[in-house]
């Protein structure tokens, strides 16, 4: 990790690619031995919804019998998160070895290779070493010269178009789509989630040899809220599939779901037994996304870091998690977001109290004071404590049992508070495991 950590950080540092081209990132795989050639991948792009379209599509392909990896990124608690076998993340020791290969080749690559870069090199090696069947890989920025470009997917898959890591310029949507199309590779599946009209003619000209487009060859026809998550119908270009259970919250959700299973309809070439599908469905989890973490009061963690995720935030909580008593917002920022634009999305005036923090280990915060200002400007109720384990732990402190406390804005924010509550759970679960130990022997 040491190592690893004296190589630039985009994700950190400035957020946003240096270059524009993968030829370093080929370099790499090629002396590794080109292991992202071991195995057919499926490729996600997209501003929101990658994340919680991966697992789904791991969750399918791994209830219809395959061994798959799963890359993604960011990580909320252990980088180990990022790279997975059957969802289960990597442990240290093969996490070392996979980074280690890597290591070995820097003096014979063209440069030294950036923090993503080492991390998806250590992926694909990985993927290979355990000799996985598929692997479900989600872009870090944009698509086209993301260094997971470098692989030749049968199904490509495009979320949506919206506002994230862009000035927001003329022409700044259509100059998303044409990068993001830019995974799309010829004789390919594109499994398209975006329904904007005037991107059409940049999703017509991709290469892909089938291209399906949301709401024409898919669709979801039911998306009802149910007890712990969502009832849905989804139509799909191999039929239909009615009544299956998605254990997430928000409507937004069953949107991701119909894509996961389209592009698992393309991976295969034909439509899922509905048992698989329903089984499959039914074990998917998203870490950091509505994930409730207590109760008496309910906390509720959301990574939702751009106004799209903030409004399917807002959406979700309007729906699904009517509160008797007050409402609680835990909130941190970017320099680069629009602050009075993410508080807006996030629905701060309609709390009763918005505590605000500052995302740790991020060089790019936006300081706790800076939100706070604005955030009274919009008539919002705010208290400032600046670490954010501790403000969640002000507004619980500050909540009775019936009221709710919100967690979001930006993934290291809900990384950190996530820690925290899973420290405390381990830590439980050991004093169970001890004082049972202890009733066993008499004590």
């Amino acid at each position: 990790m040491a190592w690893l950590d004296r190589h630039i950080n985009l994700e950190a540092n400035a957020g946003r690619p240096t270059g524009a081209s993968l030829d370093r990132m080929r370099s790499i795989v090629h002396v590794l031995g080109d292991p992202h050639r071991a195995y057919p991948s499926i490729h996600l792009t997209g501003t929101n919804g990658k994340g919680s379209v991966a697992r789904m599509t791991t969750a399918l392909l791994q209830a219809s019998g395959l061994t798959v990896g799963t890359y993604t990124s960011p990580h909320l608690e252990r980088i180990n998160e990022r790279m997975s076998r059957n969802l289960e993340p990597v442990d240290d020791d093969e996490l070392a070895d996979a980074i280690a290969a890597v290591a070995a080749i820097e003096p014979i690559i063209d440069g030294p290779p950036s923090h993503f870069e080492i991390l998806t090199a250590a992926a694909f090696h990985w993927f290979a070493d355990v000799a996985v069947d598929v692997a479900v890989l989600e872009v870090g920025l944009l698509g086209r010269y993301d260094c997971t470009n470098v692989v030749d997917a049968p199904v490509s898959v495009l979320t949506r178009v919206a506002a994230d890591h862009t000035d927001r310029s003329e022409g700044w949507r259509r100059a998303i789509a044409e990068e993001k199309v830019g995974i799309v590779k010829p004789g390919s599946t594109f499994v398209l989630g975006e329904t904007d009209p005037e991107l059409r003619d940049i999703f017509d000209a991709a290469p892909a040899e089938t291209m399906w487009v949301r709401d024409a060859d898919f669709a979801v026809e039911s998306n009802q809220v149910a007890v712990g998550g969502r009832l849905l119908d989804l139509r799909t270009p191999g039929g239909r599939y009615t009544d299956l259970f998605l254990p997430l919250h928000g409507a937004h959700q069953g949107d991701n779901a119909v894509v996961a299973l389209t592009a698992v309809e393309g991976f295969f070439g034909r439509p899922l037994d509905e048992d698989v599908v329903t089984g499959a469905f039914a074990t998917v989890t998203v870490p950091g996304r509505l994930e409730p973490v207590a109760h008496a009061p309910s906390v509720l963690l959301d990574a939702a870091h751009n106004p799209d995720g903030a409004e399917s935030l807002t959406a979700a909580l309007a729906e699904s998690f009517t509160v008797v008593g007050s409402r609680y917002l835990v909130v941190g920022l970017l320099a680069q977001q629009d602050t009075e634009e993410m508080l807006q999305a996030l629905g701060a005036p309609g709390f009763d109290l918005v505590v605000v923090c500052t995302p740790p280990g991020s060089p790019r915060a936006r300081p706790a004071a800076d939100v706070a200002r604005v955030a009274e400007s919009l008539g919002c109720s705010v208290e400032v404590v600046p670490e954010p384990v501790e403000a969640v732990a002000r507004a619980v402190a500050l909540a009775d049992e019936e009221d709710l406390v919100v967690v979001a804005g930006s993934i290291y924010v809900v990384g950190a508070v996530r820690a925290a509550y899973s420290r405390t759970a381990e830590a439980m679960v050991r004093a169970k495991e001890a004082a049972e130990a202890e009733d066993e022997l008499g004590f």
